[in-house]
């Protein structure tokens, strides 16, 4: 069973197109990618969290 591919923040920030600050506005409206928060502070997105996001906010053809 291979671990899931774990993204840092800027790499997620990247790839939404989104600052920092607007991030984490998001993320207090319970709006953006689930993040893990590990003992050093740092944090992590998941790729299937971030890719499941995606799907969820995809707009119907």
């Amino acid at each position: 069973m291979s671990r899931p591919q774990m993204l840092k923040l800027p790499e997620v920030l990247t790839e939404i197109g989104m600052s920092r600050a607007a991030f984490y506005r998001m993320r207090a409206r319970g709006q953006a990618p689930k993040l893990i928060k590990l003992p050093n502070g740092q944090v992590r997105c998941r790729r299937r969290d971030l890719d499941a996001w995606w799907a969820k906010h995809e707009i119907a053809a």
